[in-house]
């Protein structure tokens, strides 16, 4: 089970102003459950930013992400996909972690 988990630098913004709400990850780093609660640091640097709560964990596909998903990450579909490839190249079975921060 994850006792952290890590973003990128360019988005923490979006997280700690509550634009970002899920984050879409390979099965390596969907070990979490409802109601965890995990500190939040940047993966450049390890630098806390924030804590938040698992709400929800889902299995979805790439071909399966719509634009709510987008919208969840602050993003149009087009950028998730692209993002999402980039990251995880050739990978279609991703996990979607709903969350909310709670502490700043």
């Amino acid at each position: 089970m994850l006792t952290e988990i890590t973003f990128f630098e360019r988005f923490e913004h979006d997280i700690l102003m509550g634009k970002k709400t899920i984050t879409l990850r390979n099965e390596a780093e969907s070990h979490v459950i409802p109601g965890q609660i995990l500190p939040v640091s940047t993966f450049e640097t390890h630098r806390w930013f924030c804590d938040i709560q698992v709400l929800e964990v889902t299995p979805i596909t790439l071909s399966g992400l719509t634009t709510l998903h987008a919208q969840q990450e602050n993003m149009t579909l087009a950028e998730l996909r692209l993002v999402i490839a980039e990251i995880y190249p050739d990978l279609e079975q991703l996990y979607m972690i709903r969350f909310k921060v709670l502490t700043k």
